[in-house]
């Protein structure tokens, strides 16, 4: 249920941002616009000036007279405004054999149309730089000053290609890191697809590893791959009248040993605590500046009832921006995040990554929408910027359907000062729509298979 809400809430607002970019340039010109919907299928309820609000669909032939009827439909997939005299996602051709009225889209100059249709991807692109904006004034940007490895899984890809505790990365295919998120970026993203090469230092000597790619996992968020030095899970809450508040623990507190193990995740934490249910475990703990020695017993269900985070406690530095400075920031994490993407678009067409790793449908959208919301209102809306940056880039691409599309017919009728023929339009709508829907189709299918 919380995919399902979450989905609806992210989506929701994606949606309503870009078609509210398209109805308020329409508005602004003195188009008319019939319809602002959210959702596609079945209106399940609605209002405009006529009928006021009223539940399920109007009359078929009904006229609003230049009114917008805004409504929410069935099905949560998106949504669409419904412009007079534009040839859209409706199919509506109803005007076809009619003169053009002053008040329609294809009565209008090539720059206004051109407005229109891009003004949602503009809307999108603002969002977005406005919580990249947020992020970097309110919070700036941590670094986690540090290239060595603090743990290495026994066992693991990590083991199995040579890395030791205490190993300092230098570079990553040759590309200097100074920072963990350098080298994350540089392993998980700069070199997806491709073998990576590590320059490492291991007692005071310079050594090489090499990583097949196979080797190393598709994303950190599941499977652990190099973990920095001074990383532990810590507390992030304690439930009453659970085990862990009985014993003192509070939000905060560092996990440093559990049943004499040395901790260095939250899942490795997890593990422990379910295996050993109704075991009173010894534990050390970090509070403070302090360290101390304490014991749990998990429960029955197996477990002790905390919200485990996690925590760096080695050297950490903030950048920090000011208000103006935040917004040049946002720009340039929008020029970066996007030329990573077409990197990657680059690397699915020439095979190195699989289409399923880098494009996410409907269950993988809701997937992340509640793990980052469960993370904070902070992840949660940069989870959303990035996802509407994506929207973004998708729509402006010259594709049929897309608002990319209606730019490269909108241009080609400015260019030779001839509107094309409606047929021919519906024609390539119907093509488009039916290739991106058997898209969606591989996408969702791809995301269950996934799960």
């Amino acid at each position: 249920m919380d995919y399902v809400i979450y989905f609806i809430i992210t989506i929701g607002v994606l949606v309503f941002i870009h078609e509210f970019g398209h109805f308020i340039a329409a508005k602004s010109f003195g188009m008319r616009v019939d319809v602002f919907a959210l959702g596609f299928g079945k209106r399940l309820f609605g209002w405009n000036k006529l009928t006021g609000f009223t539940f399920g669909d109007l009359e078929k032939d009904f006229d609003g007279k230049g009114n917008t009827d805004y409504k929410l439909c069935l099905l949560p997939l998106g949504g669409y405004v419904k412009i007079a005299g534009m040839v859209d996602e409706s199919f509506d051709t109803k005007f076809a054999n009619e003169e053009p009225k002053p008040y329609e889209f294809r009565a209008r100059p090539t720059y206004q149309k051109v407005v229109v249709i891009t003004a949602g991807v503009l809307m999108n692109l603002l969002l977005t730089l406005v919580i990249f904006w947020g992020t970097n004034f309110f919070k700036g940007k941590q670094i986690i000053e540090t290239t060595s490895i603090g743990y290495v899984v026994p066992n693991s890809p990590a083991d199995s290609l040579g890395f030791l505790k205490n190993d300092k990365i230098l570079a990553v295919n040759k590309k200097p890191v100074n920072n963990w998120g350098e080298l994350r970026n540089q392993i998980f993203i700069n070199t997806a697809g491709i073998d990576v090469n590590f320059k490492v230092e291991r007692n005071g000597k310079t050594i090489q590893l090499k990583a097949p790619r196979s080797k190393i996992p598709s994303s950190e968020e599941n499977n652990l791959f190099l973990i920095p030095s001074g990383v532990k899970p810590a507390i992030a809450a304690v439930l009453a009248n659970s085990p862990a508040e009985k014993v003192g623990l509070k939000a905060g507190d560092i996990f440093l040993k559990l049943n004499g193990v040395e901790l260095y995740s939250r899942k490795q934490m997890i593990k422990i605590i379910s295996s050993n249910k109704d075991v009173s475990l010894p534990l050390v703990i970090q509070r403070d500046k302090d360290t101390l020695s304490l014991a749990v017993t998990p429960g029955s269900d197996g477990m002790i009832g905390i919200q485990i985070a996690q925590a760096f406690t080695g050297p950490v530095d903030f950048e920090t921006y000011g208000f103006f400075s935040s917004f040049y920031q946002g720009w340039l994490d929008i020029v970066r995040v996007t030329d990573l993407t077409f990197n990657m678009f680059g690397k699915v067409i020439n095979g190195d990554v699989s289409f399923g790793k880098v494009f996410g449908g409907p269950v993988k959208i809701a997937q992340i929408a509640a793990k980052s919301a469960q993370d904070g209102i902070s992840r949660f809306l940069m989870f959303l910027a990035l996802l509407s940056l994506s929207l973004a880039i998708l729509n402006i691409i010259p594709f049929p359907v897309l608002d990319g599309g209606h730019l490269v017919i909108i241009l080609i009728e400015g260019i030779f000062k001839k509107e094309i023929p409606i047929k021919v339009k519906i024609a390539i709508q119907n093509a488009g729509f039916a290739i991106l829907l058997l898209l969606m189709v591989y996408i969702i299918y791809s995301d269950i298979i996934n799960l």
